[in-house]
C-alpha cells in the first residue's frame, strides 16, 4: 500500500498546473492533500471526486480559502473520522482520518506559528490535542500513521541554514520540543530513522530567492508510525522532482498485511 502526502499550497492552482497528486505520484492508494483552500463543491468534479477512486472525503475550513484537507482512497476506508473534536482546531479544517482495519491514516495539517510566535500558543496547543487523539485512536489496540505538513523542522539536518532561522516559526525551541516529545513516546520518523545522516533532503521551498533551484529548504513533511506499525514500513520517499507547489510530495509504502499489524 503506498499512501501519498502533499501540501498542495492551493488544490485549484495545481489543477491549473495539470500537476494534481494522483497524476505526478502514481501507484497512490492513498492520496492526502494539504491545504486545498477549497471546498469540493468549487473545483471541478475530475478534482472532488476523480476517476479510480472509491472514496473522496473533504474537510474545509469555516474561512473560504484557508487551510482545509482532502483525502482519497482507491477502496472504501471502514471509517472516516472528520476533525479532532475541537471545535477550535476543527474550524480550521486541519485534520481528517480515514481507518483500515486496526489502521488509523491521519491526514493532518498543523497550523503555522507565524512570524514572531503569533500563533505559537496555538500551535502548540494544536500538538498536544493531536498527541490525544492519536492515543484515543490506539486506545483499543489501533495503530496510527500520521502524514502531513507538521509545519516543524525538527533538527539542524532539517533544515539548509539553521542558524539563520533559529527565531523563524517552524524551527522555534517550543516547536522542535514537542517534535523530539512525540517522538519519544514511541512513534517513528521512518524517514529520519531510514536516512539518519542524509543532508539536503527538504519538502518545502520559499518562492523567494530561488530557493528550491539551489535547494535552500526545510524538511516539515513527514509520515510518522505508531510503534505498531513500524515493522510494516517497507520504503519512505522524498518525491522532490515534483514541482506545482512550494511543497513536495511524500511517500510512504507498508507491506502485505499493513491493516492489522
Amino acid at each position: 500500500m503506498r499512501c501519498v502526502s502533499w501540501n498542495v499550497n492551493g488544490i485549484r492552482a495545481v489543477h491549473r498546473k495539470e500537476r494534481l497528486p494522483w497524476d505526478v505520484v502514481v501507484d497512490a492508494d492513498v492520496v492526502c492533500v494539504q491545504e486545498t483552500k477549497a471546498r469540493a463543491e468549487q473545483v471541478p468534479p475530475e478534482v472532488a471526486e476523480p476517476e479510480g477512486f472509491a472514496s473522496a472525503e473533504w474537510f474545509s475550513a469555516q474561512k473560504p480559502g484557508y487551510s482545509s484537507v482532502a483525502t482519497f482512497c482507491r477502496q472504501a476506508p471502514d471509517e472516516v473520522v472528520v476533525g479532532m473534536d475541537r471545535e477550535e482546531f476543527d474550524a480550521e479544517g486541519r485534520v481528517l482520518t480515514v481507518r483500515f482495519g486496526r489502521v488509523h491514516i491521519v491526514n493532518a495539517y498543523f497550523p503555522n506559528s507565524q512570524d514572531g510566535g503569533r500563533r505559537l500558543g496555538y500551535k502548540l496547543a494544536f500538538c498536544d490535542a493531536m498527541e490525544d487523539f492519536l492515543e484515543r485512536l490506539r486506545a483499543d489496540g489501533g495503530e496510527t500513521l500520521l502524514v502531513g505538513d507538521y509545519n516543524i523542522a525538527h533538527t539542524e539536518i532539517d533544515l539548509a541554514r539553521p542558524k539563520q532561522n533559529e527565531e523563524s516559526p517552524g524551527y522555534l525551541p517550543e516547536e522542535r520540543a514537542w517534535m523530539t516529545r512525540y517522538l519519544g513516546l514511541g512513534y517513528h520518523d521512518v524517514f529520519r530513522e531510514e536516512h539518519p545522516g542524509l543532508v539536503d533532503a527538504y519538502t518545502w521551498w520559499s518562492y523567494r530567492g530561488r530557493a528550491r533551484e539551489n535547494n535552500v529548504g526545510w524538511r516539515i513533511d513527514y509520515t510518522t508510525v505508531s510503534p505498531g506499525l513500524r515493522s510494516k514500513v517497507k520504503a519512505v520517499e522524498i518525491h522532490a522532482d515534483v514541482d506545482g507547489s512550494d511543497h513536495c510530495p511524500i511517500s510512504i509504502d507498508l507491506k502485505r498485511g499493513w491493516k492489522n499489524p
